[in-house]
């Protein structure tokens, strides 16, 4: 059991804020991906609605998908760190140090935080993408009833 809460206690922060990283990075490239390809997409080009959402829509599932999942993988790192808290507290035989507990569960939180943080940014980039989609779709439509 100790080498359960050591190898947590070694790896817990790097696991936890590398995987949000990644995420933040993955987000990134995909929201610039969007950026570039709505503008330079010409929807004269298209002949159906569904073929003009079916590329409009790419990469916004991942992105979504990111904005929805980073809080928990940070809760997880905040409960493994309160975990350990708990942990070394039970450890110590009864002597209660408030300053340590209150440091240990502080930098516990940081990856919620940090979860949180990544979600914000992924989320604001589907919503605007969302509504980009929306322009273009109904621009199409538009563009569809004057050739009708």
């Amino acid at each position: 059991m100790n080498q359960l809460f050591q190898f947590l206690e070694n790896y817990t922060d790097l696991v936890i804020l590398g995987l949000l990283g990644l995420l933040s990075i993955i987000c990134v490239w995909k929201a610039i991906e969007r950026i570039m390809f709505y503008s330079k997409v010409d929807i004269t080009q298209y002949t159906t609605l569904e073929e003009l959402e079916i590329d409009l829509t790419h990469n916004l599932t991942t992105i979504s998908t990111i904005g929805s999942n980073a809080p928990y993988i940070g809760l997880l790192g905040t409960v493994i760190g309160i975990l350990l808290t708990f942990y070394h507290l039970g450890q110590s035989g009864g002597d209660i140090d408030a300053a340590s507990i209150m440091v240990n569960l502080s930098l516990a939180l940081k990856a919620t935080a940090v979860g949180i943080l990544v979600a914000i940014i992924a989320m604001v980039f589907y919503n605007g993408f969302g509504r980009k989609v929306e322009e273009k779709k109904l621009k199409w439509l538009a563009q569809q009833a004057k050739k009708a």
